[in-house]
């Protein structure tokens, strides 16, 4: 598992697209308040490209990108909320909400968290390393590791998918990215986010299941964005 939990088999229902493209949206609006141009927008520019790589539509995508930026008479506020806990089975959980209405995101993730255990802040980010996460599909031929060095990442692993999670030191999430892109891999996402320092093993498929199930009922609230945990 690593670091982020996604869900799995997700894009099958338009509903269920419909729930990424909203995510993504958010994203994209974010980033586009950094400026509206993705050529001289990192962050922006990788959530234009997960945009792409999930179908978006493109009259949707230019939309949130003039939200974000201003351009429209829409204003529009997001704050990120990060809650900790634990899954069922003891398994650490962080959840990074962004949110337009923090006591109904709070109210929500309660009702959320029954199964499991919320915790206050601190209570599990303690044994997750605060990082810059990079999402990357190489070039033809690629080797991560050489682009791993080369980039200046600390650490990579496959992303299940046929791309890279590049790990780096927070003040170096640019200049890794900027580093993949001009060895022509193609950057999908770029961000801080939490990686396990101690992911624990989870063997029993039963306990496997309540986990994951718990996971993607937490991931099915419009306003959780990511989810880290801590299990392998």
């Amino acid at each position: 598992m690593g670091a982020q939990w996604k869900a799995k088999g997700k894009a099958a229902s338009a509903q269920a697209k419909g729930k990424i493209f909203s995510k993504l949206a958010k994203e994209i609006m974010i980033a586009a308040k950094g400026g509206a141009d993705p050529a001289m927008n990192p962050r922006l520019r990788a959530s234009v490209e997960a945009a792409k790589k999930a179908s978006m539509p493109r009259d949707t995508l230019d939309r949130a990108i003039k939200k974000g930026a201003g351009l429209l008479d829409e204003s529009v506020t997001f704050e990120t909320v990060t809650y900790e806990g634990f899954a069922p089975h003891r398994v650490p959980v962080i959840v990074e909400c962004l949110t337009d209405n923090k006591n109904r995101t709070a109210t929500t993730v309660r009702v959320l968290f029954r199964k499991g255990q919320l915790g206050n802040t601190g209570s599990v980010s303690w044994d997750f390393s605060h990082v810059g996460l990079v999402d990357a599909s190489p070039p033809a031929g690629a080797d991560p590791e050489e682009a791993a060095i080369e980039a200046g990442a600390q650490d990579f692993e496959p992303d299940g998918e046929g791309g890279f999670r590049f790990y780096t030191e927070p003040t170096d999430l640019d200049a890794v990215s900027k580093a993949l892109s001009a060895l022509h891999w193609t950057v999908a996402t770029m961000r801080l986010g939490w990686r396990p320092k101690n992911p624990m093993k989870l063997e029993d498929p039963v306990a496997r299941g309540e986990v994951e199930q718990f996971l993607a009922d937490v991931d099915e609230d419009d306003d959780v964005q990511h989810i880290y945990v801590g299990y392998v």
